[in-house]
């Protein structure tokens, strides 16, 4: 049972891990009908000719061209490599035999998730400030703090969305423990007047 539920956390945290993976790469955060971009990519392509696109990518944090847009990509991926230090711990935690591991099967560290999902919602939070940029007011024209301009949300930003959502309930959740109780078979004594308790023996 222990195995069971410890590989379900795992598998869990490892689906939060590679969903919050896609969204940070995707440059469908905002996009028009020629021009998309998320937090560290963006993508230009012809009118009407969506599948001729033409990538590019923020290499470093220094790339990125305002300061709001920076502070978001540091907590996304901050928050991003906790989940993945979560999920490589339940992993661990799944696979490791039991009397290795006192904690398998117990569920994600509370903490750990805690801070994922913060980090992750206020990265979230911030970077629609940086619509106000440059970058951002070229792309959308007219575009300003937490206003798109002519930028409607992509698939990549809802994901995010939905994924730290996913990721703040997590730690919310308990799974029940199961305590084994060795059965016995209960003799009574009418010489000393006393209850005997015998272990029942396997059949």
């Amino acid at each position: 049972y222990a195995l069971m539920v410890g590989s379900v956390w795992a598998a869990l945290e490892l689906s939060l891990t590679c969903i919050s993976a896609v969204s940070l790469v995707s440059p469908a955060w905002f996009q028009t009908t020629t021009f998309s971009f998320g937090v560290l990519t963006y993508c230009s392509w012809p009118q009407g000719d969506s599948w001729n696109q033409s990538c590019g990518t923020f290499q470093s944090l220094d790339d990125i061209p305002d300061f709001a847009w920076k502070v978001s990509a540091a907590m996304l991926l901050g928050g991003w490599r906790l989940l993945a230090f979560n999920a490589i711990l339940l992993l661990s935690w799944a696979l490791a035999p039991k009397g290795l591991c006192p904690r398998r099967g117990s569920g994600p560290m509370p903490g750990v998730q805690a801070a994922a999902a913060i980090a992750t919602i206020m990265g979230l939070l911030v970077f629609p400030i940086g619509l106000a940029s440059p970058f951002a007011k070229e792309a959308c024209v007219a575009s300003s703090m937490y206003h798109g301009g002519q930028c409607q949300l992509g698939w990549g930003y809802v994901t995010a969305i939905f994924n730290a959502g996913l990721a703040s309930l997590l730690p919310m959740m308990r799974w029940p423990h199961v305590t084994e109780v060795q059965r016995r078979t209960i003799f009574f004594s009418s010489d000393t007047e006393s209850i005997i308790l015998v272990p029942e023996m396997t059949k």
